[in-house]
């Protein structure tokens, strides 16, 4: 697995996310979209891939999901999928959806997100953890990165 630095591949995701963010806001205009994973935090080295939230109504949730589909998305298969959370990754861009529903558990991402951009101490742990973990098997690597992201949403958001 290779990490690039984030000057090497933020700028591209940054662009790449506010066309996306305005053709998912031509389609569903009531949604509300962020910027998330590594590629919204500054000083995060990462696989260059973006992820975009994007927060809907329950009662809106799976026409959403289907609707994304019109934009070259396809659901993702080998992730957590519940009622409230649904992952659609794109066939034409390393880009993934993850499409959330108002007041669920999975506002952990910006949760998550807005830690690191306000400690950059946990930025390079996190950079420390991919870079030592970056030769174990796809698997391994998504254990020990959930164990990080566990420790940090457990602890309280001393920045508000």
């Amino acid at each position: 697995m290779q990490f690039f630095l984030s000057t090497e591949y933020q700028p591209k995701c940054a662009q790449l996310f506010e066309d996306y963010k305005n053709k998912i806001k031509q389609l569903i205009p009531f949604a509300v979209i962020e910027h998330i994973g590594s590629s919204a935090i500054p000083n995060a080295i990462s696989k260059g891939d973006l992820d975009i939230y994007i927060k809907v109504s329950a009662k809106e949730f799976l026409q959403t999901t289907e609707q994304l589909k019109h934009l070259s998305f396809k659901e993702k298969l080998d992730t957590l999928r519940t009622h409230e959370l649904c992952m659609l990754e794109s066939s034409e861009h390393d880009v993934a959806l993850q499409i959330v529903v108002t007041g669920s558990e999975f506002k952990n991402f910006l949760t998550f997100r807005d830690q690191l951009r306000h400690h950059p101490d946990l930025v390079q742990k996190y950079n420390q953890l991919k870079q030592r973990y970056s030769g174990f098997s796809p698997q391994q690597y998504r254990e020990l990165k959930s164990m990080f992201i566990e420790n940090v949403l457990n602890q309280e958001p001393s920045y508000k």
